[in-house]
């Protein structure tokens, strides 16, 4: 039986204090997990539908072969854990610019965080996604340029909504061309965004990516009443 409400981890860093929750449900009795940075919400585990279809919808075009896959945002681990559910995986890098977030999960503070870090597929590394991509250095550290079939990206509430100006370049054509490059060919670029399908940021990637689809992930929303949506963006 857990408190009915927990700070489990706070942590000051570079973009702002962050802390990770527990919190009881009066709905469901169940414990909800949240991670804040300063006073804004980034997660909860009340809401992963959009996080797990990111994954899903991410990995459905792809052949039936072995597949290297990196994720862009560890955060509760929903995305990752959804991308190990696909028995094609071969290989999952999950890069994530907070070592504290990483940390959580090979504690064991957060409910997925054994199973990811248990999983000898999976290796989180800390690193600044936008950056690698920009200076081409590649999303593995220990192998530059190495290419995956799939890129799966949830950081950044949307490509207009970002955590950090600086990541707003990987939304134009320039940078956008430089994620493809770490993809194989008829590889996968996916993006969690939390805004509706952005007509002009689909015509943006149609300019590097042969075909783009929007998916729009509606789930219930017990907070507000009635029904959310996310949208996954699947280019390839």
């Amino acid at each position: 039986m857990s408190t009915r409400f927990q700070e489990i981890d706070w942590r000051p860093t570079p973009l702002g204090d962050i802390s990770l929750r527990r919190r009881r449900d009066p709905a469901s009795g169940e414990d909800v997990y949240e991670v804040k940075l300063g006073e804004e919400f980034l997660m909860s585990s009340l809401f992963t539908e959009g996080e797990i279809e990111l994954a899903r919808l991410g990995l459905a075009p792809l052949a039936d072969t072995e597949l290297d896959v990196a994720v862009g945002g560890l955060g509760l681990g929903y995305t990752a854990a959804a991308a190990l559910d696909d028995p094609r995986v071969r290989t999952l890098t999950v890069i994530d610019a907070l070592g504290e977030v990483i940390e959580w999960h090979r504690l064991g503070y957060v409910p997925l965080g054994d199973r990811l870090a248990s999983d000898a597929r999976c290796r989180l590394v800390e690193g600044d996604f936008f950056a690698r991509v920009a200076e081409g250095a590649g999303l593995d550290p220990s192998e530059p340029g190495r290419r995956f079939h799939a890129i799966l990206l949830d950081v950044d509430h949307s490509p207009r909504h970002v955590l950090h100006p600086r990541n707003a370049a990987l939304y134009q054509p320039d940078g956008l061309r430089s994620l493809a490059q770490l993809l194989v060919p008829d590889g996968v670029f996916a993006l969690w965004s939390n805004d509706p399908p952005d007509a002009e940021f689909e015509a943006t990637l149609g300019e590097v990516f042969s075909t783009v689809r929007s998916h729009v992930v509606e789930f219930p929303n017990p907070l507000q009443g009635g029904s959310s949506t996310n949208t996954v963006y699947v280019a390839r």
